[in-house]
């Protein structure tokens, strides 16, 4: 009777997993739309000489920028879907994490802070040669990313990874990151584009 008992509750864990709220998606997927429409109006238009232009050897174009940008989309969200999730649920974490949607949404767009990319990430392959074709596949990306953000059932606030710069993090606030990390991104694609040398 105690093993039956003991399987049945088993069976009922996953039915009282927390999922996300109404006011949590709201927000992250306002997040995603806006900083979606953000990236793409700062390619759009652009030609092939703006789209390639480099002002120097350590500064990445527009065209790096925004493979850069394509690239971490499925990089952060499988870190999320395939890693973390697959760690053990941790809500005794909780509170090492409160506070940081916040850090997530601001602190990670601040481009006074310096990183290098991953390997993994580091705009070298030029798979999307073209606006219209990175555009296309960034689209395809988010979209995904907004839509597993409408219905996921999935307790992100109870699994965590350790992230480099805001150390404990839930599922949500990695979440989060794939649209401010985008956003930072941005502002760099927007810093090359305002250099006075930048092709007329």
């Amino acid at each position: 009777m105690k093993n039956s008992l003991l399987l049945f509750a088993a069976f009922l864990a996953p039915c009282f997993a927390e999922t996300l709220t109404q006011g949590e998606r709201d927000r992250l997927m306002s997040e995603m739309h806006a900083t979606r429409k953000r990236f793409l109006d700062s390619i759009a238009g652009l030609s092939e000489k703006q789209w390639n232009f480099k002002p120097d050897d350590k500064t990445w174009s527009v065209a790096e920028c925004a493979e850069h940008i394509t690239l971490s989309e499925n990089f952060i969200f499988d870190l999320v879907t395939q890693r973390l999730m697959k760690t053990p649920a941790a809500p005794e974490k909780k509170d090492l994490v409160k506070g940081k949607d916040e850090f997530m949404m601001t602190a990670i767009r601040d481009r006074s802070a310096k990183f290098q990319a991953p390997e993994p990430l580091k705009p070298a392959t030029k798979q999307w040669p073209t606006i219209e074709g990175i555009s296309k596949e960034f689209r395809t990306r988010r979209d995904a990313h907004i839509a597993y953000v409408q219905t996921t059932q999935d307790d992100l606030r109870s699994h965590f990874l350790d992230h480099p710069v805001a150390k404990t993090a839930d599922g949500y606030q990695w979440l989060i990151l794939i649209s401010s990390h985008s956003d930072r991104h941005v502002s760099q694609i927007l810093e090359v584009k305002a250099r006075p040398d930048f092709p007329k």
